[in-house]
């Protein structure tokens, strides 16, 4: 018996007889409420980001002294000109907010091409030759898991400088490990299969196995690893801006807010709440939709 029975509902399998994969998929991703409310509030936010300028008139670095610390509208004070408040320097919430999630998803998905091109071109070299190039990517990837990735990010950031484009650089280079697990162990058995062999057989070069071959069959597999560590360098970008090592002023990021506020947290706790609620909001809809995605299109793969 499955330990949750209400989580493992069989899916009848006359339902899905002579229907195409990706028809499968979507029929699958259509019953998944994860999938839904996930994508949605992703998609909300992907949406708000993208279009923040012409969402609030107000630019995120202007500085009114004289407007500090005005409360939200909910508050008593509050007023609509500024929804959220304002933070210690004048400047409007909302714009901050908005601005925030366009550096949050900026330095995610930029980390996510960098890891998953790296960790995607190692396992799959490892999984398909095996032998010493195996031996030599297990090699590196050990050193990798024995680095604490935040230590290591403090460690490059603080002696090399802060800057977006190293920030990213940094991360993206951290996060590659899961990519070459996974990758690696598809492609040892996608090597031995009967449609990879008979494209070696007919004298196919090694970048149409890769590229042809092998890579569109690992897509379900590299799809849920993403959604994974994009929440988790969101997460590593807020916290280093946090330590104030990671986005500097007077750009705009969620980290750098929470910890701009931290010194008003008994006194003003919205400083702190709102930004932090923002990121609660965007690694929950990123693992609901990460965890639909496995069960859409790695369906072996759930409990």
């Amino acid at each position: 018996m499955p330990r949750d029975a209400s989580a493992a509902v069989p899916e009848p399998a006359e339902d899905y007889v002579g229907i195409s994969p990706r028809r499968l998929a979507v029929r699958r991703a259509l019953r998944n409420a994860s999938f839904w409310i996930g994508g949605t509030a992703l998609l909300a936010i992907v949406i708000v980001g993208l279009f923040a300028p012409w969402l609030t008139p107000y630019d995120p670095t202007a500085q009114h002294l004289g407007a500090r610390l005005i409360v939200p509208v909910w508050q008593a004070g509050g007023s609509w000109a500024h929804p959220l408040g304002t933070d210690l320097l004048g400047r409007d919430y909302l714009a901050r907010l908005l601005f925030g999630a366009r550096i949050s998803l900026l330095i995610g998905f930029s980390t996510i091409l960098i890891s998953g091109f790296v960790g995607t071109c190692l396992g799959m070299a490892a999984g398909y030759w095996g032998g010493w190039v195996d031996l030599l990517v297990n090699f590196i990837l050990t050193i990798r898991l024995t680095l604490p990735v935040v230590l290591v990010a403090l460690v490059v950031v603080a002696v090399i400088g802060n800057s977006l484009t190293l920030l990213i650089v940094v991360i993206g280079g951290l996060l590659w490990d899961r990519f070459t697990i996974v990758t690696r162990s598809a492609t040892q058995q996608l090597a031995r299969t009967e449609f990879v062999v008979a494209a070696y057989c007919i004298g196919s070069s090694r970048a149409r196995l890769f590229l042809r071959e092998i890579l569109p069959n690992l897509t379900g597999q590299l799809i849920v690893v993403a959604s994974i560590e994009l929440a988790h360098a969101i997460l590593l970008e807020a916290s280093l801006s946090f330590l104030g090592l990671g986005v500097q002023p007077p750009l705009s990021s969620w980290g750098l807010m929470v910890s701009e506020a931290k010194s008003q947290i008994f006194f003003m706790p919205w400083l702190i709440a709102i930004p932090g609620a923002a990121l609660v909001v965007l690694i929950l809809a990123i693992n609901l939709l990460g965890d639909a995605l496995r069960d859409i299109l790695t369906p072996e793969g759930r409990a």
